[in-house]
Order: C-alpha cells, then sequence, then structure tokens
C-alpha cells in the first residue's frame, strides 16, 4: 500500500495518517483539540506530541474548552507539574486563553467550524505532492488564519502553526499524489 513517507514505520504515525490527517473536520471540541496539539507541537516533532496525545487529553479535561476556559493559577502549576505533557508555561498558559478566544469566535459564528474553514472558501484545497517533495510550511490562506486568530486574542498561531493545523483538519490535502488517502479524500471536498 502506498503512503506517505514522513509515518515510516511507526505504527501510531501510520494509524493517524491514515485515519485522521486530512479528513476533513467539523467537530468543533476536535478542532479545538488539533489547536491545541499544534501550539504545543512548535518546536518539536508531531511524532513526540502524537505519543502524548492521551496525556494531553486527561491532563487537559478531554480538551473541552468550557473547562479549560476556566483554569486558573492553580491549575495551570497543576499542569506544569504533569511530566506526561509539554510543561512549557507560554503554551499551557496560551491554551488557557485560546479556549475563551474560541468560545468568543464560537459564540460570534455559531460554530468554530464555521469561522475556521472561511480560509479555504468551506472546501478542502487539494494539492498534487509528488513523493518526495515537501509540503510548503505555510500559505496565503495559513497567513490570513494567523492573522485572524491573533486580532481575536489567540496565542501560538503563527502562519506554520496554522498550515500544520489546516493539513490536519482536512482544509488541505497534502498526501502525495501517490498515497492511498489523496485520492480517496479528494473525493470527499465538500464541507
Amino acid at each position: 500500500m502506498n503512503r506517505c513517507a514522513w509515518p515510516a514505520a511507526d505504527p501510531l504515525m501510520i494509524q493517524y495518517h491514515d485515519t485522521e490527517w486530512g479528513v476533513p473536520l467539523h467537530d468543533d471540541r476536535k478542532l479545538f483539540e488539533f489547536l491545541v496539539l499544534d501550539a504545543f507541537q512548535a518546536g518539536l516533532s508531531w511524532r513526540t506530541i502524537l505519543y502524548k496525545r492521551e496525556h494531553f487529553r486527561k491532563a487537559f479535561d478531554a480538551f473541552d474548552p468550557e473547562r479549560i476556559a476556566r483554569y486558573n493559577t492553580l491549575k495551570i502549576q497543576q499542569l506544569m507539574h504533569n511530566a506526561d505533557i509539554i510543561r512549557n508555561r507560554m503554551k499551557i498558559e496560551a491554551t488557557v486563553e485560546n479556549a475563551r478566544r474560541f468560545l468568543e469566535i464560537r459564540s460570534r459564528y455559531g460554530s468554530f467550524d464555521r469561522f475556521i474553514w472561511q480560509f479555504t472558501d468551506y472546501r478542502t484545497m487539494h494539492h498534487h505532492l509528488q513523493p518526495g517533495q515537501p509540503a510548503p510550511a505555510t500559505s496565503p490562506e495559513s497567513d490570513a488564519m494567523s492573522k485572524a486568530l491573533r486580532a481575536a486574542g489567540f496565542k501560538f498561531v503563527g502562519s506554520t502553526i496554522c498550515y500544520a493545523f489546516m493539513q490536519a483538519a482536512g482544509m488541505i490535502n497534502d498526501h502525495v499524489v501517490t498515497c492511498f488517502r489523496y485520492s480517496t479524500l479528494k473525493g470527499n471536498t465538500s464541507v
């Protein structure tokens, strides 16, 4: 079976690649989860984050933005002592602030999904990457998303993080054209 090269032979990375990465996502809580995980990934590998994902899920109340928005200094301190997650104070505090901003966006737009998919015109963008061809790190769409999220008060939402989020959430299909997932996802373009 042909797939993208980046999962290599890692079973968890393969499972993520084959079942989640690039699949159009419209569930607000799952979108928030990816936003949190992509922010924590900054400066680290996705493999590191993926292997800590269940610990993040437990530590951050299943990525429930309503609960996270209420985290106080004591809760942040508890998270700073949790060796199972990435203990970066700025990223933890950004997660709390982003939960608050997420709820504001959801209230204003009816859903975060409706807001975030506007950056790809409410459809998946399909790139035509060849094997060995690297995916871009940013795009005009991720630049616009980053600018809008920052204007709304979000943290750790640079264009590179936004681009990774767009890939994960299926807003961009960056599977290589020979990957079995590319054509499957190309047939699923409506949102």
